[in-house]
């Protein structure tokens, strides 16, 4: 029996051959068995812990899902935390005067025009991506603050709280539907569709794909308009878990959203991403956040650990 079949019937063979393609799946089980043993007195174990990581993971994982694409792409959105948290007040000032329903356009509304800026200054325009995002986190934080007056924007409607991010069934919070059904659409956009092999071969290489009939510059603005609507989405379920919309929601998020991208196995460099990884990769992030605050770490502690415990799976993951 050759080598290649002995791989094929035992899958465990495989995952050891290949531990460093592995390694987001392998650092996930050792992160949650390392925990499970050492906080087993502290509830680390207990379903309602182990859900609110959930809980707290989702809005990461759905924007990480698009940036995905983004850096399969060849290109980043530093401005997705800020969208979210600009989508979470045109949501909640809508929702009070138009209704639920409005409040949802509103919010996709939002980050399609976000995105459609992003993808004309970068496609159109010839401003990176890096620039450009990075000008719109300080753009869209700005706007959110000025039309929220700074303030809380309630949101009083239950039944777009309970869909967006508030409500459960049985136990199993509907934020895990949300990030399982567009985990699925994304992989199988990635991975199945004549898109998603598209936005692959612009990362791998912008000028074959160019020579091989790929607009690579409707790929790019495509992408970035897909993350702002991701982000808009994410910022709609922070708006329906805390019921009210806030500029400060979403803040910071960009570099989780990156960092769980590549923990995951997408290339900073284009040409390779992964969505189920990316869900992974999410997930393994709130899975650290939780278990170093149920250690009792100071927060300066938990920033020095959770850097290390990133570098080091990036590390593993990238030298390949």
């Amino acid at each position: 029996m050759s080598d290649t079949s002995v791989t094929n019937s035992n899958p465990f063979i495989a995952i050891i051959r290949d531990w460093r393609q592995n390694i987001i799946y392998i650092g996930f089980v050792v992160i949650f068995l390392i925990f499970a043993v050492t906080l087993s007195d502290k509830g680390f174990l207990n379903p309602n812990n182990l859900l609110n990581i959930i809980r707290q993971t989702a809005m990461i994982a759905v924007m990480a899902i698009a940036m995905t694409f983004v850096l399969s792409a060849g290109e980043i959105d530093l401005s997705v935390g800020s969208v979210a948290g600009l989508a979470t007040v045109t949501v909640a000032m809508t929702i009070a005067v138009a209704g639920p329903i409005a409040g949802v356009f509103a919010g996709l509304a939002t980050g399609l025009a976000v995105g459609m800026f992003n993808g004309w200054l970068t496609t159109r325009v010839g401003i990176p991506s890096f620039l450009t995002t990075l000008a719109m986190m300080g753009i869209a934080k700005g706007v959110a603050m000025w039309i929220s007056g700074t303030a809380a924007v309630p949101i009083l409607n239950q039944s777009y709280a309970w869909i967006f991010g508030g409500g459960s069934i049985g136990r199993i919070p509907v934020l895990l539907f949300w990030m399982l059904i567009l985990g699925v659409i994304g992989h199988i956009a990635l991975r199945r569709t004549g898109f998603g092999r598209r936005v692959l071969a612009t990362g791998g290489g912008e000028t074959a794909a160019r020579y091989s009939g790929i607009d690579t510059a409707r790929i790019k603005f495509r992408v970035l308009v897909l993350s702002s609507v991701a982000a808009a989405t994410a910022g709609m379920l922070y708006a329906g878990r805390l019921q009210s919309g806030r500029f400060q929601l979403g803040e910071g998020d960009e570099l989780s959203v990156i960092a769980a991208a590549v923990l995951g196995g997408t290339s900073l460099f284009g040409g390779k991403g992964t969505v189920i990884g990316t869900v992974v990769g999410a997930l393994m992030i709130g899975l650290i956040n939780n278990g170093l605050i149920l250690m009792g770490l100071e927060f300066s502690q938990q920033l020095i650990a959770r850097g290390g415990i990133i570098i080091l799976a990036v590390a593993l993951s990238q030298k390949r």
